[in-house]
């Protein structure tokens, strides 16, 4: 059931991605890939504040594998920021590069930082 739940999850979550990728053109930003950063802001957040929240023993495992693994690992992309970023460089686009390196990295910490705080008050000693 688990590898079924996390299939759909995926599924959903690559489909997200996509969507969004499609959604947000580069060419108007000057080659700059803001629809990768997105969604590794917004999935680094997601993933913080979810493996926060559902760390309770009593949280079932396969619907936290599910989300975690399935939903955000899918619609999260460290493969294509790498490509981006070479993409970037082949052109030389060192500036740009360079800023989307720094923004990916530590960008994607405070969001993850962020998820972490906002889930921390919803979690008592013992589970939620």
């Amino acid at each position: 059931m688990i590898y079924v739940v996390v299939g759909i999850a995926g599924m959903v979550g690559a489909l997200l991605r996509y969507y969004v990728g499609v959604s947000i053109p580069t060419a108007w930003l000057w080659g700059f890939p803001v629809g990768t950063l997105l969604v590794n802001f917004v999935g680094s957040f997601l993933l913080s504040w979810f493996a926060t929240w559902s760390a309770r023993p009593s949280f079932p495992l396969w619907l936290k594998t599910g989300i975690a693994t399935g939903f955000i690992g899918s619609f999260t992309t460290f493969s294509t920021f790498s490509v981006d970023f070479l993409k970037l460089l082949q052109h030389h686009a060192w500036k740009m590069a360079l800023l989307y390196f720094l923004l990916s990295v530590f960008g994607g910490l405070l969001c993850s930082w962020s998820g972490f705080r906002v889930a921390k008050p919803t979690v008592r000693k013992g589970g939620v």
